[in-house]
């Protein structure tokens, strides 16, 4: 079995449903970037009105594979999911000949006895599934080093929204749950067989009972000749009780240290186009940073939670070119990096025109 302590654990790494029938989601993402073939897959899996009984309830894990391909599977009945609320572990089943609850297995037991299903902790990802319709399949096993949680990695773990996400003002809950980490295993995309050691690993979540309206997002920890560099950028429109407001956030852990730029002690800006470009800037009493993100590709239309259940309602690609600049407020340059794998992404409604906040 994987071993159940982390230090670098950060806060909400646990299941946030408390039984309630109310509208309720979680979605967890998990990816790996193989830096030899300029390559990342990236797992989804969400579980949407875990009580059961309503049109919405059920599980899905979506695969974004190599060159933006895709796979997705549903998981409909609600009692094969589980989640560990004080750690990092879920898991569902689609099929199998074990007559037990559905639980975190032994590697080689879930090989043995899950024909379609996944778990997943801080230091295993691991699952199968298969595309009916197409016949597409992707089957993975990698266990993680972590490298970076959300914070100092020598202090306690911080929450991505601050102190006040503890109180769920915040709809949905956001939370970086391993900045950085490495990587050992394979993964089996329809036959095509993808080894890797140490490669650059990452892990978030959300949750909540609604769902923002509009968000963009830029993550990567693969860069050219940085390998202790890893960066999340993204804002969105979000509520907050009975208001909505817009919020950004640029964060990176660069050689032991976690620069923060967040709304409570930086200004933050944006020019996000509708597709194709990305451009933020963040200054705080010490450092200003820029980011500048672009792709040619087309992107992949993603499922994401809403009001009404899975939807088409966000593109991503993981083949975006990114630049960072970091200077102090004297304006001197302390650290350029690049990268041609970068995620990238825009989501929800009202992508009609560039969304600017100056």
């Amino acid at each position: 079995m994987t071993p159940t302590t982390n230090p670098l654990q950060t806060p909400h790494s646990g299941y946030h449903w408390n039984g309630t029938s109310k509208r309720f989601f979680e979605g967890w993402y998990f990816r790996v970037t193989i830096p030899a073939i300029q390559q990342t897959f990236a797992f989804m899996y969400s579980i949407d009105d875990p009580l059961g009984g309503t049109q919405y309830s059920g599980g899905a894990a979506q695969v974004l594979g190599a060159n933006d391909e895709y796979v997705w599977r549903t998981f409909p009945d609600v009692n094969t999911f589980w989640a560990t609320q004080n750690k990092l572990g879920l898991g569902h089943w689609r099929k199998t000949d074990l007559d037990i609850p559905p639980q975190e297995l032994d590697p080689e037991l879930f090989n043995e006895s899950i024909e379609e299903g996944y778990q997943a902790t801080d230091r295993l990802n691991q699952g199968y599934i298969r595309d009916p319709g197409t016949g597409n399949y992707c089957r993975w096993q990698y266990e993680i080093k972590p490298v970076y949680g959300w914070g100092n990695p020598n202090a306690r773990q911080q929450s991505t929204a601050g102190v006040l996400s503890a109180s769920q003002i915040f709809e949905p809950g956001w939370q970086i749950l391993m900045a950085h980490g490495l990587a050992t295993g394979w993964i089996d995309w329809n036959g095509q067989m993808y080894y890797f050691n140490d490669a650059p690993a990452y892990h978030e979540k959300n949750w909540g009972r609604s769902f923002p309206e509009r968000w963009f997002w830029l993550n990567c920890n693969c860069f050219e000749d940085e390998s202790d560099l890893a960066l999340t950028a993204g804002g969105g429109r979000r509520g907050v009780l009975w208001w909505m407001e817009s919020v950004a956030l640029i964060c990176f852990h660069y050689r032991g240290h976690f620069y923060e730029f967040v709304p409570w002690n930086s200004q933050v800006k944006w020019q996000i186009q509708p597709w194709g470009e990305w451009k933020m800037q963040a200054k705080n009493l010490q450092y200003e940073v820029e980011l500048v993100g672009t792709t040619a590709h087309k992107g992949t239309p993603l499922r994401a939670p809403t009001q009404v259940g899975l939807q088409f309602c966000c593109r991503d690609t993981m083949g975006g070119d990114l630049r960072l600049e970091l200077r102090n407020r004297g304006g001197k340059p302390l650290l350029s990096a690049r990268s041609s794998v970068c995620g990238l992404e825009v989501g929800g409604k009202g992508w009609e025109e560039a969304w600017i906040r100056e």
